[in-house]
């Protein structure tokens, strides 16, 4: 896949389609484990592609398309989780479930882990969907969300904790 400046028009367009391919499962799953609306998510997942086809030919590599793509959908959502405080729009329990089918287990739990997730500051819980949802490590992370890696780290350990003690205060 051809990145560079003087790739034509037509071949840029041809690499844009298969990045969005690539990686639209990716941004839209950040999005929605973050923010835990599919029509929120749906839109930004737009908005990172549209930037991406507008700074196309500055990206260097196909690695640098990856980490350009997971760091502007961190910001992306962190900033519309801030806009939502605002202005929220509905209740965490009113929320829509994704129409993708979940994974086997006890739909309970899960629903209770997924509003647990939910109440945590937003930082943190983009760590935990990046370290836990998305498999990053915690270097990776880092560079994600432009921290170091001992804050991530301290951060996922605080946010384990936090949610532990929700978790022991709800039963």
């Amino acid at each position: 896949m051809a990145l560079a400046n003087a790739v034509p028009a037509r071949a840029e367009a041809s690499d844009f389609t298969l990045l969005v391919r690539e990686h639209q499962a990716m941004v839209f799953s950040v999005a929605y484990h973050f923010l835990s609306d599919r029509a929120v998510a749906e839109e930004i997942a737009q908005d990172v592609f549209l930037e991406l086809y507008q700074r196309l030919g500055k990206l260097q590599s196909a690695e640098h398309v990856v980490f350009w793509l997971r760091r502007v959908t961190v910001n992306c959502c962190i900033d519309a989780a801030r806009r939502r405080k605002r202005r929220p729009e509905i209740q965490l329990e009113e929320a829509e479930t994704p129409a993708a089918p979940t994974r086997e287990g006890d739909p309970i739990r899960s629903e209770r882990l997924r509003r647990l997730v939910a109440s945590l500051p937003e930082k943190a819980r983009m760590m935990v969907v990046l370290r836990y949802q998305e498999d990053l490590d915690p270097e990776d992370i880092a560079g994600v969300m432009n921290v170091p890696v001992n804050t991530v780290k301290s951060q996922l350990q605080r946010a384990l904790n936090m949610l532990r003690q929700k978790a022991g205060n709800l039963k």
